[in-house]
């Protein structure tokens, strides 16, 4: 993407940037719906780079939001097993192609949806919940950590974790917060090491810049105004929407191409 691009393949970047910032502070999930309108018009390697400077503009915004409200309890529990994806995540860059990376990212978001889905109606019919068992925080740390490298799409994965906690909405969001702020800094040499950012890159991921922040100033706002059930209802839809995207999206997309 130049300066010299159609004036629509901009709408599409800065629209993106406005729904990554509004998933940061407000809608968590909602930053799926940005994967495809970077993926119209940039190769997924090329989208990988510019988006992950683009949402580390918008954790900014979001860790200054909500920088009391995190629980550091749980983010370290999945702080090592991220690193750990995260390094699993680059080798597979080079080795994988696009979508067999977005299947299996698919693959893994489906079942913690409908596991979620089952946890949430067992306790609608007021069947005590069963505590995660204490690997689960290995589990999603590693999961989050690799497609976050190879996708920037470790949101849904972290959402559906932080839902089973039953964590209060403030404390959602400080927790994804600073866990994705600390993530994505952590991918900045990663992602320079394997080509995926780039000075090219940098210069245009700060361009999207304002509407990344503009979105999480609206994101708060809806943030301020919204129950606690229905944002969890939000981000599980979201979840679910991102892994059927995965699994099938780069057909659809070919399509409307």
């Amino acid at each position: 993407m130049t300066f010299t691009s159609p004036w629509w393949h901009w709408a599409l970047a800065f629209a993106g940037a406005f729904i990554a910032g509004m998933s940061k502070t407000g809608i968590p999930g909602l930053g799926i719906l940005a994967v495809p309108l970077f993926a119209f018009f940039l190769p997924a390697r090329e989208s990988v780079g510019i988006v992950l400077l683009v949402l580390i503009c918008a954790d900014v915004l979001a860790v200054l939001t909500y920088r009391r409200e995190a629980d550091w309890k749980k983010i370290l529990q999945l702080a090592p097993w991220a690193l750990a994806g995260i390094v699993v995540g680059t080798f597979a860059l080079s080795r994988l192609n696009d979508q067999a990376v977005k299947q299996l990212i698919g693959a893994s978001i489906i079942p913690m949806v409908l596991l979620s889905v089952r946890r949430r109606r067992m306790t609608a019919a007021g069947v005590a919940e069963k505590p995660l068992p204490p690997w689960s925080a290995g589990f999603v740390g590693l999961i989050a950590g690799f497609t976050t490298m190879v996708a920037n799409a470790a949101g849904p994965v972290m959402n559906l974790y932080l839902i089973a906690m039953r964590l209060p909405k403030l404390t959602f969001l400080g927790t994804s917060a600073w866990y994705f702020f600390c993530l994505n800094w952590v991918k900045v040499p990663f992602g320079i090491y394997g080509g995926t950012i780039t000075l090219h890159s940098a210069g245009q991921s700060a361009m999207l810049f304002p509407a990344a922040i503009a979105g999480g100033f609206v994101g708060r706002k809806i943030a301020q105004k919204i129950d606690q059930g229905r944002f969890e209802a939000l981000a599980l839809t979201f979840a679910g929407i991102s892994g059927i995207w995965f699994l099938i999206g780069k057909d659809v997309l070919a399509a409307l191409k």
